[in-house]
């Protein structure tokens, strides 16, 4: 029609120069300026708030779920547990080796000499409580299970490539090149074990 360059707005929308234009217009009349201002400022809010609620949702989306959290620590309670044996419990999908130790067990382990070890570690590092051993019961060469109380060291043994662990879980003889991972735990009582 009429030859002008300005492209027409989309009906309901005006840019940042038509708005100005508009409060000029209305700035004779007191009642157009400040209905003008509140649906300007109520557009602005509007908008603001669903900026916030989609960086929200994307946020909560991203956090972990209350069963995946449920995964991340497991209580046990080791009452039942006497002493001389062992249990397992699985923890993140991995077995955990849970030992009451005997007095002679806690013993032959603190009797090893350190600095003969492939990976030196005391046993009082490894444990919180001198009777109870909690280690993951992945062999640290390619991630096998070892067979609990065998071995040559009376701890486990990972019958795969011939790995042998002491009563403390650490690597004596075979291809391992690390002792048996000691996971995040605390005792939450006397009988009760939380992992993770």
């Amino acid at each position: 029609g009429s030859g002008s360059s300005e492209a027409a707005p989309m009906r309901g929308y005006l840019s940042a120069e038509q708005q100005v234009a508009y409060l000029n217009k209305a700035s004779g009349d007191e009642s157009k300026r400040t209905f003008a201002y509140f649906v300007l400022g109520a557009g602005r809010f509007t908008y603001s708030a669903a900026v916030r609620l989609v960086v929200l949702r994307f946020i909560y989306s991203t956090s972990a779920s209350a069963d995946v959290l449920a995964l991340a620590s497991a209580e046990v309670d080791i009452s039942v547990l006497a002493e001389g044996s062992s249990m397992t419990v699985k923890w993140r999908g991995k077995p955990v080796f849970i030992r009451h130790r005997t007095d002679e067990e806690i013993e032959l382990a603190r009797s090893v000499n350190v600095n003969e070890l492939r990976h030196p570690e005391t046993d009082d590092e490894r444990v919180q409580n001198s009777k109870y051993l909690v280690v993951l019961g992945v062999c640290t060469h390619l991630g096998c299970v070892p067979i609990g109380e065998s071995g040559d060291y009376s701890g486990w043994f990972c019958p795969c490539h011939g790995s042998h662990y002491d009563t403390s879980g650490r690597i004596r003889k075979g291809p391992a090149p690390l002792n048996l991972e000691v996971p995040t735990y605390k005792f939450l009582d006397d009988t009760t074990l939380l992992v993770g």
